[in-house]
């Protein structure tokens, strides 16, 4: 783990067992295995989130998608009939549309990732309305899925199956980000895209990558919320879970600026911040107040960020400053 990992997780502990002291029902067995459900469901497109953000990229259209592949996906099982593994890899496929439209659209008409996908926020949601007509997608009286609602929504020895899925995806994230080629190359891209393409990474290859890796996690954390909730308004479903996932990755290491990150970090940091909407609800604080806290957390995220690189860039001058007087030094003593 790095120090930023260890860090974060101390403060996961501290936070927690003040939590726990101020209310003890925060340990309680059915407490723990809400928060886990709420862990696996936002920490599926938080994840998603850092594959984009660590490419120097953003993507603000994450509460959108979910809000309409959720409709659709829904739409697909009860009013079409469509047998649910069928529609399930239905709409992965249109959110990896979803990703190499915002990819193409920002390395190849070389658009702002914040313009592409805000408009992106912006269009999902509003097809996502008119699909409905401004109604709500749900289950009728009778529907049931019970493979598919075992999958999403059960639980194994009091294990929610979504914190198990997220715990998967985190392997597997981790594993491409910091153990594959692909991943060095990302970390490579959002560092310095001009100096990567030198190095003969293909960078537009790379962020469109990216950005389906995330519109796909994105969509599959649609599934899940589709069954957790059982219904979809489509102009509030997923409201600022952009925020949310932006929030967890910033906590978890992720520079805005691009290049550096832990998924380690993310996994921390939602559950830090469920920790922290814990606590609120906890609390009996209104639960309007958490958006107040995700914005606390990304500023202080992007304030740590900028004073950290500020002191590395300071001592990296310092030692190079060092060096070349050294050499300056030892030239004039042999003259």
């Amino acid at each position: 783990m790095q120090k930023k990992d260890i860090g974060l997780a101390v403060l996961v502990l501290l936070v927690g067992a003040v939590v726990a002291i101020i209310n003890p029902r925060f340990l309680s067995p059915i407490n723990l295995s809400n928060t886990a459900n709420l862990i696996g469901l936002f920490g599926l497109f938080s994840i998603a989130e850092a594959f984009v953000i660590v490419t120097a990229g953003i993507e603000l259209s994450v509460g959108s998608v979910i809000a309409l592949i959720g409709v659709l996906f829904v739409d697909m099982i009860v009013v079409q009939d469509i047998p649910w593994p069928i529609a399930a890899v239905l709409v992965l496929l249109i959110g990896s549309v979803f990703g190499v439209i915002h990819g193409l659209l920002i390395t190849k008409l070389k658009l702002q990732p914040f313009v592409v996908t805000l408009c992106g926020l912006l269009i999902y949601r509003g097809i996502a309305r008119v699909y409905t007509e401004d109604g709500t997608a749900g289950f009728s009286f009778g529907d049931s899925f019970p493979t598919l609602e075992w999958l999403t929504s059960g639980r194994t020895g009091g294990v929610p199956h979504s914190f198990i899925a997220f715990v998967i995806v985190a392997i597997i994230a981790w594993f491409v980000l910091h153990r594959t080629v692909f991943g060095r190359h990302l970390f490579a891209v959002g560092k310095n895209e001009e100096a990567a393409k030198f190095t003969g990474i293909n960078s537009t290859r790379v962020i469109i990558l990216a950005y389906v890796i995330c519109a796909v996690l994105t969509s599959l954390s649609a599934i899940y919320f589709a069954m957790y909730t059982r219904s979809i308004h489509p102009g509030s479903h997923g409201n600022f879970y952009e925020l949310y996932a932006i929030a967890a990755a910033v906590l978890g290491g992720f520079s805005l600026r691009g290049g550096e990150g832990s998924i380690i970090g993310v996994v921390l940091g939602v559950i830090l911040l469920q920790e922290l909407e814990n606590l609120v609800n906890l609390l009996g604080i209104p639960s309007s107040f958490k958006f107040a806290v995700m914005g606390s957390v990304i500023l202080l995220g992007v304030i740590a960020d900028t004073q950290v690189s500020r002191y590395r860039d300071a001592r990296r001058n310092a030692r190079a400053l060092a060096s070349v007087s050294g050499d300056d030094g030892e030239a004039i003593s042999k003259g």
